[in-house]
């Protein structure tokens, strides 16, 4: 038997610490209007670790919202997919750590994904495969990221960029007669573009030593204007794709969710199917780029706000280091 996958709950978090773009021209030789007319971001959110802003403590505030929705208690849960770049730590994975903090007692499964920006994306179809062929009910899908605690806040190119936060959902199975469904995805990687981002310290192959600090490799590094041009062109084939997949076209799309990680990147991606500006869901110019958190906070921020209603038609796209990339059509 074979079930539809439905979005049973969403929740997001923010931290409360607010950076501007006058904050960081105060550290680095830039200012405001630099910033914004290249990025559109105009300030991000900065996690306090002593207060629990952690990946895992931001995904069980954004969980627990997420469980209020959809009218669940921690133990419905069944499967954690817990998508992060920078873990709380290397082992035990973050997910297992959000399962303790949620006070999950039923020994679901808990695994972490990283594929960088496009991490939550990743996870998207692997919970709909899992739902849909009845191995699990309800599976939290988490995208939590602390991107401050490896940006270069000395680079003005990348440290200009990043944020944190969280955003989760909770998939399950669609009851007879609902319309929620996932229609189609399609996920990428193009490992030719690696080395167009990447953060070289800190694992097997350069491990923390004072040559990699000197080097300056424990930061996040990036070949901009290339990173810029994959984006604009994976992410609009990859929603071409997954529209024509599911046997409809751009105007079925009632709202357009494009990883949020630079303006210029969401416009440009836009402009290529010729979709209303009104209808593509933007908070980069709030929060910048919380790396795999920014979709599923922008839906989570749009759901709540009533702008997303039941029986739209979403469309999601992101792009991350790898180059990996992914699409998604789905009825909310």
């Amino acid at each position: 038997m074979s079930f539809n996958t439905k979005i049973l709950g969403t929740g997001s978090f923010l931290p409360d610490k607010i950076l501007t773009n006058d904050d960081i021209a105060k550290r680095v030789e830039t200012n405001h209007q630099w910033i914004v007319e290249r990025t559109g971001i105009h300030t991000r959110r900065i996690a306090d670790p002593s207060k629990d802003e952690t990946p895992s403590g931001m995904a069980k505030m954004a969980t627990l919202r997420a469980l209020e929705a959809a009218n669940l208690t921690p133990n419905d849960i069944d499967l954690i997919l817990f998508s992060t770049t920078i873990p709380d730590q290397f082992f035990p994975n973050t997910a297992c750590m959000l399962q303790h903090k949620l006070g999950i007692t039923n020994g679901c499964p808990a695994l972490d994904i990283n594929a960088a920006c496009t991490g939550w994306m990743y996870a998207v179809p692997m919970a709909d495969a899992m739902i849909k062929t009845g191995l699990y009910k309800r599976i939290l899908v988490v995208g939590s990221e602390m991107t401050s605690s490896f940006n270069n806040w000395d680079d003005r190119n990348t440290c200009i960029l990043f944020g944190d936060g969280c955003g989760v959902a909770i998939l399950g199975r669609a009851e007879a007669g609902e319309e929620s469904q996932i229609f189609s995805t399609v996920l990428t990687a193009d490992s030719t573009k690696k080395d167009h981002l990447t953060l070289l310290g800190g694992g097997a192959c350069k491990r923390i030593t004072h040559e990699v600090l000197d080097k300056g490799e424990n930061w996040v590094a990036m070949n901009g204007p290339e990173v810029f041009k994959s984006a604009v062109k994976t992410m609009a084939s990859l929603s071409e794709k997954v529209i024509q997949d599911s046997g409809k076209t751009m105007n079925d799309v009632d709202w357009f969710i494009p990883h949020q990680a630079n303006l210029r990147i969401i416009e440009a991606v836009g402009n290529r199917f010729g979709f209303p500006q009104e209808k593509v869901i933007v908070n980069v110019d709030r929060y910048a780029n919380t790396s795999s958190a920014t979709v599923p906070i922008a839906m989570d921020e749009y759901i709540r706000s009533g702008k997303i209603k039941r029986g739209d038609n979403l469309l999601l796209a992101a792009f991350g280091a790898g180059l990996t990339a992914g699409a998604v059509f789905l009825k909310y």
